[in-house]
């Protein structure tokens, strides 16, 4: 099935927030602005391991797909229900705060 979010039978995603599927991969970078050399980049991976993964083929690790994951991740890609990815407030450019670590009796008012 070439081009489908299956790969040897084996479905990704599927609404399960702890792993990404390759149509989810695809939308993430599309937000982001990626190419599959720069999801490759930021995870450690192969380039040739994006683009064979996105396209449905092999039967990658799960280590594999938790380190795309990740990345896109730190880069404010949120993957919610139903297999859908967004972008986070602070991505987007919404104020997220102070985070607790810079609070000082200056600031924490």
């Amino acid at each position: 099935m070439s081009g489908s979010d299956e790969a040897g039978g084996k479905s990704y995603g599927g609404g399960d927030l702890n792993t990404i599927g390759p149509g989810q991969s695809r939308a993430a970078r599309g937000l982001l602005g990626w190419s599959a050399a720069d999801l490759a980049r930021a995870s450690g991976l192969d380039e040739g391991f994006v683009t064979g993964f996105e396209a449905g083929r092999g039967d990658p690790a799960s280590g594999q797909i938790e380190a795309l994951r990740s990345a896109l991740m730190r880069e404010g890609v949120v993957f919610t229900e139903g297999d859908g990815v967004r972008l986070s407030e602070r991505q987007k450019g919404g104020d997220e705060g102070t985070r607790l670590g810079d609070l000082t009796t200056e600031n924490d008012r």
